[in-house]
């Protein structure tokens, strides 16, 4: 099942304006590598449990998949052949507002090697340009 909230204060949104990089989730938190967006785009929920699915496909149980995002933002639509007028259409989708420098997924406890190929697969589901990122340890 496509990933949607639970309950939300407004059922419809406004599409608003995307321009800027990511502030937040714009480094490797629970992982050891990530993917990360390089481009500004809407990732639906069906998107990110593809991504979900191909990763965790290849990784045979092994290692863990974090999801860094998650669809907020409802899209609506009218139906077609439908004339002008008569209020906004009803929500058909849900979607993560992407920036770029958001990381998307994460992956830990697998090995290096392991862990850009199980990305890379997930990258070909992505409608964005992605890299893989790693973890910057702190010095302590």
């Amino acid at each position: 099942m496509a990933l949607m909230p639970k309950r939300v204060k407004f059922r419809k949104n406004q599409r608003g304006r995307m321009k800027g990089n990511a502030t937040r989730c714009n480094y490797v938190a629970f992982g050891e590598f990530g993917l990360q967006s390089l481009e500004t785009s809407w990732l639906t929920g069906r998107q990110i449990e593809a991504g979900r699915v191909a990763a965790t496909h290849f990784l045979r149980r092994e290692g863990k998949v974090y999801i860094r995002v998650f669809p907020h933002q409802s899209v609506s639509s009218k139906p077609l052949e439908t004339r002008m007028g008569k209020g906004k259409g009803e929500p058909e989708f849900w979607v993560a507002r992407i920036y770029p420098g958001t990381v998307i997924f994460e992956i830990g406890g697998v090995s290096e090697e392991v862990a850009k190929q199980a990305l890379a697969r997930v990258a070909h589901k992505m409608p964005v340009k992605c890299r893989l990122v790693t973890r910057r340890h702190t010095a302590v």
